[in-house]
C-alpha cells in the first residue's frame, strides 16, 4: 500500500509552560508507533509524516493515546492528510498580501462539523475588529488587532459551536503543506 502524508495538529502543548512535550521527544514517539518519515515543525505540536493508513481519526486517536501514556496528560489531537490541509489553505478568503505578511490572518481547524442550528446562533455575533468566515472544516479568521487581542479565539469557538478545535496562522500552514509536499 502507498504512504500517504499527513499533519498532526496537537492543541495545547507548550503554551505558558503547561503540557511541555519536545519535539525530539515527540518525534521518537511517532517512530515508535510506526509512523513514516516522522519531522515536527516547531514548538506548538505540529507533526509531518507518512503512513499506510487512510482513516484520520485512528490516527489522531493512536497519537492522543500514546502522548497520555508518555506524558501523562491529555492533548486534543486533530490529523488531516496533507491534501486536506492544502484545500484549506487554498480555499482562504482572506488573502490581502498585506494581512498575511503582518500576520492577521488564523485557521481554526475542527475536528467536527458544527451543526447547522449552533452556527446559525453564532453567526449572529458580531466581533470588532475580526472578520470570519465559516466553512465545513474551519472558521477562517482575520485578526486586525492579532490573535493575541482577539475576542473571537480558539476557546470561544469550541464553547459557542461545541466542537474540538485548534488554531493555526497562515505562515504555520502554508509551511505545513510546503515541507509535506
Amino acid at each position: 500500500m502507498e504512504l500517504k502524508s499527513y499533519v498532526a495538529f496537537l492543541r495545547g502543548i507548550n503554551v505558558a509552560g503547561k503540557k511541555k512535550v519536545s519535539m525530539e521527544s515527540l518525534k521518537a514517539l511517532c517512530d515508535n508507533l510506526g509512523l513514516k518519515e516522522v519531522r515536527t515543525y516547531i514548538q506548538s505540536g505540529n507533526i509531518l509524516f507518512k503512513n499506510e493508513q487512510l482513516q484520520t481519526d485512528s490516527l489522531a486517536g493512536l497519537l492522543a493515546d500514546a502522548i497520555q501514556k508518555k506524558y501523562g496528560f491529555q492533548v486534543p489531537v486533530l490529523v488531516k492528510t496533507v491534501s486536506q490541509v492544502k484545500k484549506i489553505l487554498d480555499y482562504n478568503p482572506f488573502d490581502n498580501e498585506e494581512d498575511l505578511v503582518a500576520n492577521k490572518i488564523y485557521f481554526v481547524l475542527l475536528n467536527e462539523v458544527p451543526t447547522d442550528e449552533l452556527l446559525t446562533k453564532f453567526k449572529a455575533d458580531t466581533f470588532e475588529n475580526e472578520e470570519y468566515f465559516v466553512a465545513e472544516n474551519c472558521m477562517y479568521l482575520k485578526c486586525n488587532l492579532g490573535y493575541g487581542k482577539a475576542k473571537l479565539n480558539n476557546n470561544l469557538i469550541e464553547r459557542k459551536l461545541k466542537v474540538s478545535a485548534t488554531t493555526r496562522n497562515f505562515r504555520t500552514i502554508s509551511k505545513l503543506v510546503a515541507l509535506g509536499s
